[in-house]
């Protein structure tokens, strides 16, 4: 049975916490990784988020990232955490999206509901706003959680907890 919703994934932000006052907690591989997985930033990911993803996967929905990575996110973060390769969303060209500033549409969502062609989705993103949430509510077609994460701490216990209610409640009844 085909997962029945895409799990849309930032990365700076989301998996790699930045723009805390803090020092960040750095973090081993919990196994031997190939020797082209490099990356300054990596060590920021705790790699038990792998589980964690791998979980909302067996729960219901495919993990797609949505991150400016592209394909590095499958050469790079994918290996760190433990995940096999995954879909990339193919962002269109620069200039066909527009660019809003802070208070206007996110220049991810068009292209997030496109790709999602009438399916739920959920978008795990530190960039997300209102804007964003009216939008997919007006435009799209199925249940939507769009979930803004704190970009000092990235994906948290809490986090986990928001996206695994609305998977397990099959999408509950709209943009959230």
């Amino acid at each position: 049975m085909p997962p029945f919703a895409l799990l849309f994934l930032d990365v700076d932000g989301t998996l790699i916490p930045f723009g805390a006052e803090r020092p960040y907690a750095l973090h081993e591989p919990p196994h031997p990784l190939p020797g082209t997985v490099t990356h300054p930033l990596l060590a920021r990911i705790d790699p038990a988020l792998g589980t964690r993803l791998a979980r909302l996967a067996e729960l219901g929905c495919e993990p797609v990232w949505a991150t400016t990575w592209m394909n590095d996110a499958n050469t790079a973060v994918a290996p760190w955490l433990g995940l096999p390769a995954l879909r990339v969303v193919d962002w269109p060209e620069e200039g066909e999206e527009p660019r809003f500033g802070p208070r206007g549409l996110h220049w991810k969502t068009r292209p997030l509901a496109a790709c999602a062609a009438g399916r739920p989705f959920l978008w795990v993103d530190d960039e997300i706003t209102d804007a964003d949430r009216a939008w997919v509510a007006g435009h799209h077609p199925a249940p939507a959680l769009l979930h803004r994460v704190d970009h000092r701490y990235g994906l948290t216990d809490r986090d986990f907890a928001v996206l695994e209610e609305w998977i397990t409640a099959g999408g509950g009844p709209g943009v959230r």
